[in-house]
């Protein structure tokens, strides 16, 4: 069993779902339905990137030693993902869709690289030094789906 990948790997097909929704919505120009959707997928991906940024980095970090490696690098990732979260957001606000569109697929691109290094890498690395750690499991699973 893998507690850690697969917590955090079903949580990147939610937030996948949710930005498939709400670039469809923008494709539609529905801006209600598009800035609703938008703000579901922005706090579906803070909860994500807070859950492994407070929480799976540090204890990782910690049980590891390794703090220059695939944390500092999915940090660093997390930074790009905000900035273009933030972008889009404006774009929203401003019902531009051509702009929200383009950074969509820049996201898109960085996420699936991003999450395929997570999958293959982090977590699996997780699971082996942590997987073991109930309330870290916890702490990871009530951040992403907060009561």
């Amino acid at each position: 069993m893998s507690p850690i990948a697969d917590l955090l790997s079903t949580d990147h097909i939610h937030c996948d779902a949710l930005f498939a929704d709400a670039e469809e919505a923008t494709a539609e120009r529905d801006w209600a339905a598009a800035g609703r959707i938008f703000a579901d997928f922005r706090g579906a991906m803070d909860r994500h990137l807070a859950a492994e940024e407070d929480t799976l980095f540090p204890a990782f970090e910690a049980r590891t030693g390794m703090r220059g490696g695939p944390t500092q690098v999915m940090r660093a990732e997390h930074e790009q993902m905000r900035g273009l979260l933030e972008q889009m957001q404006t774009a929203v606000e401003r019902h531009n869709d051509a702009a929200y569109l383009g950074l969509a697929e820049t996201l898109l691109m960085l996420m699936r690289q991003h999450n395929m290094k997570e999958e293959q890498i982090l977590y699996p690395l997780s699971d082996q030094a942590l997987g073991d750690d109930a309330a870290l499991v916890g702490t990871l699973d009530q951040t992403l789906h907060p009561a």
